[in-house]
């Protein structure tokens, strides 16, 4: 068989899909041509097929060498090194392509694919606008081009995008799952449900898709369905990161505690192997072990926030009349942490601070979005910015400290804090833990939730306050006027127990707790928060089972906070919850005068309620076993002289205790700011120390 015959047979087997035949017909040629350019070439391709990168390089390396105007041999050369993960070498070989033919769409398409994986987002949109320019029809440009604008923090285009690849390509799962997390990013859930629903369809083991979907579930309250579908996924991708303890997180949103040992002994063993089972927030309601929960910061941190190579701060120093404060959250609405700073926000000594405001959650109209848009003197809305937009612009404004009071919470932003755009930056509030990232020099704590000797468990340096680390806000309303007990579907008379904390804290043995004061105090109810009917339908089985009548489970439906704290004068007492304590749930209790009892946990977010009783004065109602607990409860239920007493303390404190004295917390934090930008501008790397 001639040379010439020989190619012309290797290509068509190579047509064909018959890369054996194909590759014994190219090495033919190559035997007694070695020359040959397009034997070299097309060899080379059938390597590149077969995964032998290197060897696919060297032989179209070969060909580009012979014959250097080679249009095609660049290409597939630049596609060689890009599989190799070889990127910059890649790139120039599709740019010697796109420069010998400027029409060449394929090589604008990869040369695009290849900035967005060098992370030259602009270069790579502008790549990818010239591959569809040249190629309109080709769905993955579009999708393609959609994730980079994504990236670039514009979800809106970036969801155009993905809808334009959708309608060319309509079983294109990839660019109805993109779709998805636009939408995410946009805030519309049911939305975006949607469209990982479509994915699904399309390709039912695409794991993204079914991690994604079990997320939005969980937004939109619905957690039943997000939990079978992470069970799934654990199934198809039992490694596919933090599975398993979505998984978890959602069964305790059910209050659903069929495996519940077995899945907080798996994750909790990953996680200290350095896995990526558990996200840190929800971990903090399964673990005790500050150990534990240090490693699981860490591992996400790396993992979805690595420091950036180049930081935006680079060691200047700044020469500002006052101190640039800027505090960054996904939560400048009605939300928890903003009713508990607001107060100090607004009373920051504008003499010596000027702050700013960084939010990261869209307006939802409230009154308290109105109050913190004027509690600063700057405000931002950077809903729609990318973090390194957002982390450029609080380094051109050159704040000199930046507070996370988000931390690991919805809508977490910490990539923002991975670019370094200040000298100072904090961990306070939001969190109530370490989280493990180099780039976060101080978390704001109290000698409770992190006691002396116990600072190895954070990455943080710690800056103890001087009473409990919470602010809290001495403005806060109580509606004037409560429901009665009738229509709070509450018994006339007995004692009422309440937890207003969220589902997922409540744990099978603090459950168990309760059910026997229950049992134990004869016409007793307790009062819960109602998020969902699945966790109600559980707590009411999980009553009978433990011989106690459903029906002396009430559940609260969610009203207005200044309602929400009346309510709590239809209470007797606020039964905590461990690992994780009551936070905010339990200043709201303390500040509408009802006691709680608490155990003290061994780590953070279980020390946190004890914190708040010191600080209000009520140290006689912290325990430090759930004995004790019980015993405590116990005696307050049947005891109404006792209770009595600790009721007028709690209300004679409420005044002049350290807990709500608002403008006493907001001199401590001045003052540990104060500090900590004193230390930076001596050129002093952050170091732990106490406020007053």
């Amino acid at each position: 068989m001639s040379p010439p015959e020989a190619l012309r047979q290797a290509v068509a087997q190579h047509q064909a899909g018959r890369l054996d035949e194909a590759e014994r017909l190219y090495g033919l040629v190559l035997s007694t041509h070695p020359r040959q350019v397009d034997a070299l070439h097309l060899l080379g391709v059938v390597a590149m097929q077969r995964g032998r990168f290197n060897e696919a390089e060297r032989l179209i390396g070969q060909a580009v060498a012979l014959k250097p105007d080679f249009v095609a041999a660049h290409y597939n050369l630049g596609n060689a090194r890009r599989q190799a993960e070889r990127l910059d070498e890649a790139l120039a070989s599709y740019d010697r392509a796109v420069a010998l033919k400027p029409d060449y769409g394929e090589a604008h398409f990869n040369r695009a694919n290849t900035l967005a994986a060098l992370r030259r987002l602009q270069e790579a949109l502008a790549g990818f606008d010239a591959a569809i320019r040249l190629l309109p029809q080709l769905a993955e440009a579009h999708n393609n081009r959609g994730t980079v604008l994504k990236d670039l923090g514009r979800p809106a285009d970036a969801l155009d995008g993905y809808d334009r690849a959708t309608a060319l390509k309509p079983d294109f799962a990839e660019a109805h799952y993109n779709g998805g997390v636009a939408l995410e990013a946009l805030r519309r859930p049911q939305e975006a449900l949607a469209r990982f629903d479509r994915a699904l369809a399309l390709k039912p083991a695409m794991a993204d898709a079914l991690n994604r979907r079990g997320n939005v579930l969980l937004e939109l309250r619905r957690p039943v369905e997000a939990a079978e579908g992470f069970r799934r996924l654990v199934a198809i991708a039992p490694d596919h990161p933090y599975a398993i303890g979505r998984l978890h997180h959602a069964m305790l949103h059910c209050c659903d505690w069929s495996e519940h040992a077995a899945l907080t002994r798996r994750v909790e063993q990953a996680v200290l192997a350095g896995k990526r089972a558990a996200m840190p927030f929800s971990f903090l309601a399964v673990s005790a072990s500050p150990a534990a929960h240090r490693r699981c910061a860490e591992t996400f941190a790396a993992d979805q926030f690595p420091a950036a190579a180049v930081p935006l701060w680079r060691g200047e120093r700044y020469t500002h009349d006052r101190i640039r404060l800027a505090y960054l959250s996904a939560d400048f609405r009605d939300h928890p942490v903003p009713i508990l700073l607001a107060g100090v926000l607004e009373r920051h000594d504008r003499a010596r601070f000027q702050t700013i405001g960084v939010s990261l959650a869209p307006d939802d109209g409230s009154r308290m979005r109105r109050r913190l848009e004027g509690a600063f003197e700057t405000f931002i809305d950077a809903t729609a910015m990318s973090d390194r937009a957002v982390a450029e612009k609080l380094r051109a404004m050159e704040a000199d400290i930046l507070v996370d009071i988000s931390g690991f919470t919805q809508g977490v932003r910490t990539g923002i804090l991975a670019q370094r755009p200040a000298p100072v930056q904090v961990n306070y509030l939001g969190f109530p833990g370490t989280m493990g990232a180099p780039y976060i020099d101080y978390i704001l704590a109290d000698a409770t939730v992190v006691p002396p000797g116990e600072s190895r468990h954070f990455s943080e340096q710690v800056v103890h306050l001087p009473d409990a680390y919470q602010a809290n806000d001495d403005r806060r309303a109580i509606a004037t006027a409560a429901p009665t007990r009738a229509e709070a579907g509450l018994p006339p008379q007995g004692c009422v127990f309440c937890c207003f904390n969220k589902n997922y804290k409540i744990m099978p043995d603090i459950f168990d707790v309760w059910m026997r004061l229950l049992r134990r105090v004869e016409g007793s109810v307790l009062w819960l928060l109602e998020a969902h009917s699945a966790a109600s339908d559980n707590l009411r089985r999980e009553a009978a089972v433990r011989g106690v009548d459903p029906a002396r489970l009430v559940f609260a439906p969610r009203v207005r906070p200044d309602q929400h704290l009346a309510r709590h004068a239809m209470a007797d007492l606020f039964l905590d919850t461990l690992p994780y304590n009551a936070h905010t749930t339990a200043s709201d209790a303390l500040w509408a005068g009802l006691p709680l009892v608490t155990c003290t946990g061994t780590a953070f977010p279980g020390r946190v309620a004890t914190s708040l009783l010191r600080a209000a004065g009520l140290q006689e109602l912290v325990t430090t076993d759930l004995a004790a607990y019980e015993a405590l409860a116990l005696r307050l239920a049947t005891e109404p002289s006792f209770l009595a007493d600790v009721r007028s303390k709690l209300a004679a404190n409420r005044a002049t205790c350290a807990l709500f004295d608002t403008d006493r917390m907001r001199r401590h934090l001045e003052q540990a700011y104060a500090t900590m930008h004193a230390r930076s501008q001596r050129g002093e790397a952050p170091h732990s120390f106490a406020v007053g």
